[in-house]
């Protein structure tokens, strides 16, 4: 069942304290556009589940369905990172390259997954219908991303190009949240209003006017596309445009999650950025074995803080674990790489050094396979 329906803001918290140049940038990247033009449906059915925050200020705000889960199966203790052959690098677990031997898959489905590196992904369905996962070509939003390229922060390399064409063409094109590094409003206006968006309940007013088509979607809710059957899942994660510390106006105002696309028996299963979480049962309960499952391994990391950074963030051995609940056919892993942002990862590649030793240990009988950003499968 398709409807319309608005949501009411949150309670204003104020700017008390911050510099008025970081004030003027804050308003300036954070900027609810309105949608007058735009085509926002909001997808909803009986299934559906949306949990808000138990708080008198914030009871609008969204939270995850496992917000107190900490009990993780494993943990890597010793021999996270040991060397591994399969991974050519130019320094320690640095600018890196998989070298190795991919299991051959003995099950053909037909589908087509290009990784573009991060988070960004290209697939084709066997009936040729196209989906595009999360695809971020600048880092952040003007004039953040100014800010970036003039100070002594961190920049990530670009992502690999994918031609514009290819993208516009697509028969949807699906954000997990709307964290930078997944979500860039400039590429929306590259992109432009050709596709169908999906995205997560809250996403529409990140789309400057411009008639675009978005659809915003619910947990567990679906629509079809064609021959394709299209749900939005939980993860275990959160949401916030807010770059200025201890600023938090839109925390939570809009959903995340992850995507599971049915065709003709095969399922695939996009994770979204999450922590490990018994939703990953859930998932499987819901939709069975899944066939294709691409997993996030990355930007777990964090001597600060790391319960609070694992909660929202699968470690590699976590990644393992999440893909044996989901009975996965095949687990392709995504976030380390050469042009990832490396928010909490030791290296580059420290991820997939991680990984590979990890499902060694635990002798995992779900075969990985590992691409190096701008390769393709056909699974």
């Amino acid at each position: 069942m398709l409807y319309c329906s608005l949501f009411k803001r949150p309670k204003s918290l104020g700017f008390k304290f911050v510099p008025i140049i970081a004030f003027s940038l804050l308003l300036t990247a954070c900027t609810n556009f309105g949608s007058t033009s735009n085509k926002v449906t909001q997808i909803k059915d009986e299934q559906s589940v949306v949990i808000y925050m138990d708080h008198p200020d914030y009871g609008d705000r969204f939270t995850n369905v496992y917000r107190k889960f900490k009990d993780y199966p494993v943990t890597c203790e010793e021999n996270c990172y040991e060397k591994v052959k399969s991974i050519q690098c130019e320094s320690d677990m640095e600018r890196c390259r998989f070298i190795g031997a991919n299991p051959r898959i003995h099950s053909q489905h037909g589908i087509e997954i290009q990784w573009l590196g991060h988070a960004f992904f290209n697939i084709t369905m066997p009936n040729g219908q196209t989906f595009i996962f999360d695809p971020v070509f600048e880092q952040f939003d003007w004039p953040v991303d100014l800010a970036f390229k003039l100070s002594d922060g961190f920049y990530r390399n670009p992502s690999i190009k994918l031609p514009l064409t290819t993208i516009q063409n697509a028969d949807a094109i699906l954000y997990s949240h709307i964290h930078y590094d997944h979500f860039n409003k400039t590429d929306i206006a590259t992109i432009g209003n050709q596709p169908q968006y999906f995205t997560p309940l809250g996403f529409a007013d990140h789309f400057e006017d411009g008639g675009y088509k978005v659809s915003e979607f619910a947990w567990y809710s679906s629509m079809i596309a064609k021959d394709t059957k299209i749900h939005f899942v939980p993860a275990n994660h959160f949401s916030s445009r807010i770059w200025v510390p201890f600023i938090y106006e839109d925390n939570n105002k809009s959903l995340w999650g992850g995507w599971v696309l049915e065709q003709n028996g095969l399922t695939i299963f996009y994770a979204g950025d999450t922590g490990y979480s018994p939703h990953f049962k859930d998932i499987h309960n819901k939709y069975g074995d899944i066939d294709v499952c691409l997993l996030p391994i990355a930007s777990y990391y964090s001597q600060e803080d790391p319960d609070w950074y694992r909660k929202v963030h699968t470690t590699p051995e976590d990644a393992l674990v999440a893909g044996q609940d989901l009975n996965c056919g095949v687990i392709i892993p995504w976030g380390y790489g050469n042009s990832t942002w490396k928010m909490g990862d030791k290296t580059s590649h420290s991820a997939l050094f991680r990984l590979l030793n990890m499902n060694k240990q635990l002798n995992s009988a779900i075969p990985l396979y590992i691409l190096n950003e701008g390769d393709s499968v056909r699974l």
